[in-house]
């Protein structure tokens, strides 16, 4: 309403239309901001509906690790199942050096004869195996002391090598230590527990933290060594996982070769981490998965096959049926062929990647029937063309980056169970004794050998500083 017309209004009036007109101003703006509340709604609600036609991601065609998935209930089954033939039973088999043996004679017939131990045949024979019950060897040390006839100065024994002043606790007990917490995930709590109950040694939980603080040098020093055999390797592979560090997320890398296996946990996923471990250094072939933070740090990536396989089950379930399935035939193809590799000669490999190549440019000339599979598509012609049979070029690069995966494995448990690290150290310490294990396995050790080799190799020596002036 114009201004004058309201001016002419009398003056009862007035008032009310003035007062109407606010409350129309007021519901115009309130109707505008609901009508583009709608269309973001709007938007929105057609997002939604365009992801639940999608398929859900499962271990199968994605990522996700299989804890993940969703466990199926087993079938009852339809049919009696038939009696299976008769075979040989199977046994433990006889210890080649028993400790103790005892030979037991028949002393007397079921008629009263006595019977003589000479003459008499072997009818049976088995181990019984037993452990004794397990007891801390305690140790005192007494230094004693004795004034110099010459000089008159008081001399004190030095403690032995062996057994140094300082925590009461040797080698046998860190180690075992180290392996009931890093290997098999007992926490502070039930670790004092066990060992009371098992070992009859008495220890508290601030005593383990301080004996695993301790460990992380000969650890570290290790780790180190570990972590300069996997650098000048040829070929590196590597993975990474999550780890929770002080109640924030970390992540645990994995970079492994032939005969080693480094650990490492970091605050970030990013490049940094790959990048800082080379120190400079550039090998001839990095295997991982397509994740941008493990590219381009080697003259060669070989990308897992094993992962593009679950990214074409994606595609598949989405819709599409042109290009998804025959590239997950492909890739399955391409695997097989690596593992039938150690039995093939170099030029039927050879022959294979050339069917292979030929095949390859092939399927990138399909067009997919789905979004997905043009997603898939147009990545691979992009970024992985030459990243997917490196494998076939050189017999020491693997064709998927199972053995990374596996590194990592117990560490996914042990996050579960202990739910991550309270200390920066602890983290650490974890990491170089995953690292400790991890190779010592390569090289045929077991989990607690390992441990042991590492806490007895001596020290590194340390170069002194001379002192400013």
């Amino acid at each position: 309403m114009p201004p004058e017309e309201i001016d002419s209004l009398a003056d009862d009036v007035k008032p009310l239309v003035l007062k109407l007109l606010r409350q129309i101003s007021g519901l115009t703006a309130r109707v505008d901001e609901l009508v583009a509340q709608n269309k973001a709604l709007l938007v929105r609600i057609a997002e939604l509906e365009a992801e639940h036609d999608k398929p859900p991601k499962t271990p199968d065609n994605s990522s996700l690790p299989p804890s993940r998935g969703q466990k199926g209930n087993l079938a009852e089954p339809t049919r009696v199942k038939k009696a299976r033939k008769g075979h040989p039973g199977a046994a433990r088999a006889l210890a080649e050096n028993p400790d103790a043996t005892r030979d037991i004679y028949a002393e007397r017939c079921a008629c009263g004869t006595s019977l003589a131990e000479a003459g008499q045949e072997l009818a049976r024979a088995w181990d019984h195996v037993d452990l004794p019950p397990i007891r801390p060897i305690t140790t005192r040390i007494n230094l004693f002391r004795a004034a110099c006839p010459c000089c008159k100065a008081r001399v004190t024994a030095k403690a032995p090598a062996d057994m140094p002043e300082g925590s009461p606790f040797g080698p046998g007990i860190k180690a075992a230590v180290a392996y009931l917490h890093g290997c098999q995930m007992v926490g502070f709590k039930r670790l004092t527990e066990l060992c009371e109950g098992l070992f009859g040694l008495t220890i508290s939980q601030g005593a383990i933290s301080n004996m695993l603080a301790r460990m992380g040098e000969p650890f570290g020093a290790a780790a180190e060594q570990i972590a300069a055999t996997v650098r000048a390797s040829a070929v590196i592979a590597s993975d990474e996982t999550s780890a929770r560090v002080k109640g924030k997320t970390h992540w645990q890398w994995a970079f492994s070769c032939a005969t080693a296996v480094y650990h490492v946990i970091a605050p970030t996923r990013g490049k940094c981490v790959p990048t800082d471990f080379l120190a400079g250094v550039r090998p001839q072939v990095w295997l991982s998965d397509r994740l941008p933070a493990q590219c381009t740090h080697a003259e060669a990536h070989q990308f897992c096959l094993a992962h593009l396989i679950r990214d074409a089950q994606y595609a598949i379930d989405h819709g599409d049926t042109i290009f998804a399935p025959q590239f997950k035939a492909f890739l399955k193809d391409a695997c097989a062929v690596g593992h039938r590799r150690p039995d093939l000669a170099d030029s039927t490999i050879a022959a294979h990647r050339r069917r292979l190549d030929r095949e390859l440019d092939r399927l990138l000339d399909l067009k997919p029937t789905d979004v997905e599979g043009s997603h898939l598509r147009a990545t691979i012609a992009v970024t992985a063309r030459d990243k997917l049979l490196v494998f076939l070029t050189r017999r020491d690069v693997e064709a998927t980056n199972n053995e990374s995966e596996r590194a990592l494995r117990l560490s996914v448990i042990f996050r579960r169970v202990t739910n991550g690290f309270r200390s920066e150290w602890g983290a650490k310490v974890y990491a170089d004794l995953c690292s400790v294990v991890a190779t010592g396995r390569l090289a045929g050790r077991t989990a607690l050998a390992a441990i042991r080799h590492a806490l007895a190799a001596p020290a590194p020596k340390r170069t002194a500083v001379p002192s400013a002036g």
